[in-house]
């Protein structure tokens, strides 16, 4: 900051001293005029042109002022009777003084204005050449250090000096090290210091620029996140005019938007390689569960012929029965699996029919009972016939899974219980148990696909963990709600899903 004040004041001296020189060579002028008897106009003239010069060679409307005050006295002082003096014989000579004040200043005013003009003409252009550079030599960047290279070797180049930028990760914490232009054709990597520091610094900041002992760094700024910082060295950044700030700033959002496109880029294709992923995996899935219905259903035919031609006594009795239960197991995760890529694909149609609630349980109820009659069910529905506009297969589908999720947690002595209620415009539906319960760190994954509460792996021998992820997508298809938790009365848990009880009409779509 002391050097750039210095240079200021020099500037003015200058400027000064020029227009000391020039009014003295135009003093001088007028003496050899008046010397060879020309006529005192032409010494005004004189005057005049070497305002025009001084407007020419300083900045600023002031000195041309002041020159013209000072050309009019010079006059007065060594051209006008008497001479040597301020004062005048001839009082006509103050119009003329005041003419040639007035010229000269709007002369001076007019001089100054074009020439500020040009300068910001100049400027202008030199920013949208600087611009158009730097615009130009991003398209060819490869990766976000590119980008911090190419954005450093230009800057460096207009500024005149060595500057650096340090680039922040997707999670917005700075990276280790920054990058900074050494010499022209070098550029080498240099460890942060306090990095952390550093973000903290800069977090509140929305313009400017945070100073160090070092650096001023501005930070370069994305649409959501900070993406890095351009860091120009003390001294070079203290000097800095205006003109060069406002270019630095617009280079700055030149550098952000490039970093910004190429972070776009990059999601839109992550976000293309998960979708072809997410279509393999539903096409296997799809392949693997249709080729396997048909062999399931064999074993599971043949298995109650076997256990229907064995005496419940004999041993081959329970070894059919077991492998019956097998199959049938592998046979509802099949269906499930089916029910997930429809699901997946947009390819599961729902059909709404009013349909009595407690036809739905009973349904679920017997397909439950019939697998696993050793459990007691309880239901619980309304004295009134409740009809609820669903797709009763899909709806029933989720009771199984939700009773088969209470069963695999509970035991036989426990009792499980599945009522029906209605709460304002809503049919809730409730399944609860008095098993072991939800683990609360498993609580908020209970949706997830794939997620076992079990080992949390998607190989567990009961359970892949899509039978809730099948629930909630068809409750939600409907309208409705779930959720699931431990229940605050004792152990155990419960699932609650809700469905509308009435479809809205066209008004309330609108």
């Amino acid at each position: 900051m002391k050097s750039y004040k210095n240079k200021e004041f020099t500037k003015i001296i200058t400027y000064v001293l020029i227009t000391i020189a020039i009014i003295i060579i135009a003093t001088v002028i007028g003496w050899i005029i008046r010397y060879f008897g020309f006529p005192e106009t032409n010494i005004v003239i004189v005057y005049l042109l070497s305002i025009l010069i001084i407007t020419r060679f300083t900045l600023g409307y002031a000195y041309g002022i002041v020159a013209s005050v000072v050309a009019t006295c010079a006059f007065n002082y060594f051209f006008t009777k008497p001479y040597y003096t301020l004062s005048v014989n001839d009082p006509t000579y103050l119009i003329t003084f005041g003419i040639m004040t007035l010229t000269a200043i709007i002369t001076s005013t007019l001089t100054s204005k074009v020439k500020q003009n040009a300068l910001e003409a100049q400027e202008k252009e030199a920013e949208t050449s600087a611009l158009f550079q730097l615009t130009n030599r991003l398209t060819d960047a490869c990766d976000i250090a590119d980008i911090a290279s190419i954005t450093t070797d230009t800057i460096s180049g207009i500024m005149n000096c060595h500057a650096a930028c340090l680039c922040f990760d997707e999670s917005g914490q700075p990276e280790h090290s920054f990058i900074q232009q050494q010499s022209a054709n070098k550029q080498v990597r240099r460890e942060v210091e306090d990095a952390s520091a550093l973000k903290y610094s800069i977090e509140s900041l929305r313009s400017g620029y945070v100073k160090s002992d070092e650096f001023y760094d501005w930070p370069i700024y994305g649409r959501d996140t900070i993406l890095g910082t351009l860091r120009i060295p003390k001294e070079n950044a203290a000097s800095m005019s205006e003109p060069q700030k406002r270019l630095l700033r617009s280079m700055i959002e030149s550098t952000a938007l490039a970093m910004d496109r190429f972070l776009s880029a990059q999601q839109q294709q992550k976000s293309r390689e998960e979708t072809i992923q997410e279509r393999y995996r539903s096409n296997i899935l799809r392949a693997i569960s249709h080729d396997l219905r048909t062999p399931l259903s064999g074993i599971m035919g043949t298995s109650e012929m076997l256990m229907d031609m064995t005496d419940k006594d004999d041993m081959r009795y329970a070894l059919a029965q077991g492998i019956h239960k097998d199959a049938d197991w592998l046979h509802s995760l099949v269906e499930n699996i089916l029910s997930l890529t429809r699901l997946h694909d947009g390819r599961l149609t729902i059909t709404k029919q009013l349909e009595a609630a407690e036809e739905v349980v009973g349904g679920a109820v017997n397909h439950i009972m019939k697998r696993y009659p050793e459990f007691e069910i309880t239901v619980h529905i309304p004295d009134d016939v409740l009809m609820i506009p669903m797709d009763a297969k899909l709806i029933e589908q989720v009771l199984i899974n939700l009773l088969e999720n209470a069963i695999k947690h509970s035991s036989p002595d426990y009792e499980i219980c599945i009522s029906v209620s209605q709460k304002d415009t809503n049919a809730v539906f409730s399944v609860a148990d008095l098993g072991c319960g939800i683990a609360a760190s498993d609580l908020p994954n209970i949706f997830q696909m794939f997620y076992t509460t079990s080992s949390g792996a998607a190989d567990g021998q009961r359970s892949v963990g899509l039978g809730l992820p099948i629930c909630e997508a068809i409750v939600k298809a409907h309208g409705g709600t779930i959720e699931g938790h431990n229940r605050s009365s004792g152990r155990g848990s419960e699932f609650i899903f809700t469905l509308p009880k009435e479809e809205p009409n066209d008004a309330e779509q609108k």
